[in-house]
């Protein structure tokens, strides 16, 4: 204990020393340069030794030095956010293996306003940075809160008349050339573009073409096997097992002259079980529709949430302490099952189940709604539970039509409690998954492919551990010999633990890839057969199609997409696909649940109602809705250079030769179009 306290005290004390440090120190002011125009400039003094990153970053470098406007009224941009009396650096960097640009010693970076209101004037945004050590390559994050009035103004502004300059509105969605860094082969300076024809619809044109390896249904029948398997697990957890030779008894009892009456009597409660479940589904979707539910389940809030509440479910089934709802609960449906009759009594039984096994079936649930929500399908919360339900609902049915099975069921006892501790194993590594979709969402980093293996690991042996009896936990009953199912698992946690090491040098780990971070957020990785896009930009990749006259892949992707991550791992990694991606498309991947904010909030009509773009992810997922009419990932979708299709849309499917299929469909269609 003395030894966690000293490690934690530790830490917390290189933290506070380095970011006591100050290394950089800045001053923010807004300055009249006459003619209703005034300048934001932020003046940058950094300590010896240290540097400051230019503006203009290759894609995977370190953080640029960027202004994000939230707010702006009162006034109109005049010009591009850019550095001035800056003598810029440029040096090959060899951490991230490419050419940046850097500031030492003082750095100065304006942005300039046009004033066209000035009672009414307001700004509100953020600018960010980062300032790095020669010496240790020690890198500290800078983010300056901006919020200025219309009192902040130098007394001398006047207003800006009218006609001068044509500013960029919020509706314009269009990439500037400041928004690409110049000097990088990956991401060209352009001109902006028109984004009339690059995002108008194409529904129907891609409807032409049809869908490629589409396998959406047999998705939901995944969706519906996860929910089955899940009821299955939940089956054999301490609340419910023990539930199911009480509740049999019950109906018997009930009908003791009638085997026919019980038998109806024990089928409606197990209709009644699954009732319950599809309706909470249903009431979920209803509620928030699968798109919000898709945006909810990469929300940083929710998932932060989930992995504390799964964390919580861990430790009591560790045997911390017990998770039980109020007894009051329980009892009132216990007392609303004996007052009533018929098919209500049952209804109330069904529902004290629900209730009485909520603490082992809660995290189970819960994850069930999140993936099948994540899907995008509407139906597909109401197919999970559907799959749930149905495997809680057998066992009931068909212990009540032949009761003499209950003599051969094993009895409650040491056994449950080893299930119980197992899924707390389970839990605690499904926790890291929605931690996981946070980090990356909001580009915190501080959960990588490494440390998320390195947890992993350590998960799977002290399982493998727990399960040889080398490990006891509170509850647990003393385990004279090992049977043979506990060995095989054992084998089987210790053997999966030995094929996550790899991975801490890159290997692709295919059958976690839907669970662990990406790739590209490895720091250490040997392994260079993956695909990384050209673009994360839609009309920046747009334009760089057009000049070089090749075809466009468009990859809607997330980071919460585990789907995503299969594609990735299993599909783009053969190497004919790697090939056809890296060399005769343009591929470009958008991540729609990308919580980074935009620099202007952009103003969109969507079915009648305005609609505020705040986050690029917000951008990307408007641009999937509105042009191709669909919102679930992956999504690819092959387009010539003027942002039509140019071939069938492709989903979730693992078979390498449709995809294949898929890609040169496009290209022959690209070559006919185009006369290549």
């Amino acid at each position: 204990m003395k030894k966690t306290f000293l490690f934690f005290f530790l830490t917390l004390v290189s933290f506070t020393w380095a970011y006591a440090q100050n290394p950089a120190t800045w001053t923010v002011k807004l300055l009249d340069k006459g003619n209703g125009e005034v300048e934001l400039t932020a003046n940058f003094k950094i300590d010896h030794t240290w540097h400051l990153y230019d503006i203009h970053i290759p894609e995977g470098g370190p953080l640029p030095t960027s202004l994000s406007i939230d707010k702006l009224k009162g006034a109109t941009k005049a010009g591009e956010f850019k550095a001035v009396n800056s003598k810029l650096k440029k040096s090959y960097d060899d951490i991230f293996q490419m050419e940046v640009g850097y500031y030492e010693g003082q750095a100065t970076f304006i942005q300039r306003l046009k004033i066209t209101d000035k009672a009414a004037f307001s700004l509100e945004g953020d600018l960010r940075s980062q300032v790095c050590s020669e010496i240790d390559g020690q890198c500290i994050p800078i983010k300056i809160d901006l919020d200025f009035k219309s009192k902040d103004l130098p007394a001398t502004v006047v207003v800006a008349e009218a006609g001068e300059s044509t500013p960029a509105t919020a509706e314009t969605i269009s990439a500037t050339a400041d928004s690409i860094p110049s000097d990088s082969l990956a991401q060209p300076t352009v001109t902006a573009v028109s984004s009339g024809d690059l995002w108008k619809p194409v529904i129907e044109e891609v409807k032409t073409y049809g869908a490629a390896g589409d396998t959406s249904g047999q998705s939901l029948f995944w969706i519906f096997l996860g929910g089955f398997g899940g009821g299955f697990i939940a089956l054999l957890t301490p609340c419910v097992w023990p539930m199911i030779p009480m509740t049999v008894s019950f109906f018997l009892k009930r009908n003791k002259k009638s085997k026919g009456k019980a038998i109806k009597d024990a089928m409606t409660y197990g209709l009644g079980i699954i009732l319950i479940y599809v309706a909470l589904g249903l009431l979920i979707t209803g509620i928030f529709g699968a798109s919000a539910l898709n945006d909810l389940a990469t929300s940083a809030i929710f998932n932060i949430i989930f992995f504390a509440l799964l964390v919580v479910f861990a430790i009591s089934f560790f045997g911390a302490f017990e998770l039980v709802l109020p007894s009051s609960w329980t009892n009132k449906m216990d007392q609303k099952a004996d007052s009533t009759t018929g098919i209500i009594s049952i209804f109330f039984m069904a529902f004290t189940l629900a209730l009485v096994s909520f603490s082992c079936t809660g995290p189970i649930i819960g994850t069930l709604l999140v993936q099948a929500a994540s899907s995008g399908s509407i139906v597909a919360p109401a197919i999970g539970m559907f799959g749930f339900a149905l495997a809680l609902a057998i066992p009931f049915s068909l212990f009540a039509i032949f009761p003499s099975w209950l003599e051969s069921m094993p009895k409650s006892g040491g056994w449950l409690n080893s299930v119980k501790v197992v899924l707390g194993f389970l839990e605690l590594a499904l926790a890291l998954k929605f931690l996981s979709v946070a980090d990356l969402a909001y580009g915190w980093g501080i959960l990588d492919r490494e440390v998320f293996l390195v947890l992993w690991i350590v998960i799977f042996i002290l399982l493998g551990a727990y399960l040889l009896g080398k490990l006891k936990l509170p509850h647990d009953s003393d385990l004279k010999h090992v049977s043979v199912p506990r060995l095989f698992m054992a084998i089987i946690s210790f053997a999966f633990s030995v094929y996550m090491i790899p991975g801490l040098w890159g290997a692709p780990l295919k059958a976690i890839s839907a669970f662990s971070p990406p790739l590209f957020t490895q720091d250490f990785n040997l392994y260079k057969g993956e695909v990384h896009a050209m673009f994360d930009d839609y009309e920046a990749g747009m334009e760089y199609a057009r000049k070089n006259n090749k075809p466009v892949m468009i990859d809607f992707s997330g980071y919460g997409c585990v789907n995503c991550r299969k594609m990735e791992a299993s599909v783009w990694t053969d190497a004919r696909v790697k090939q056809l991606l890296e060399k005769d498309y343009v591929l470009i991947t958008l991540m729609v649940d990308d919580k980074k904010k935009l620099p202007e909030v952009m103003e969109v009509e969507e079915n009648g109602k305005t609609t505020k773009l705040k986050t690029i992810g917000d951008k990307w997922s408007y641009l999937q809705r509105h042009k191709f009419g669909t919102n679930s990932q992956p999504y690819y979708v092959l387009l010539d250079n003027d942002g039509n299709p140019i071939g069938p849309s492709y989903a979730y499917n693992e078979d390498v030769s449709k995809y294949i299929d898929f890609l040169n469909t496009g290209l022959k269609n690209f070559k006919k179009e185009t006369g290549k």
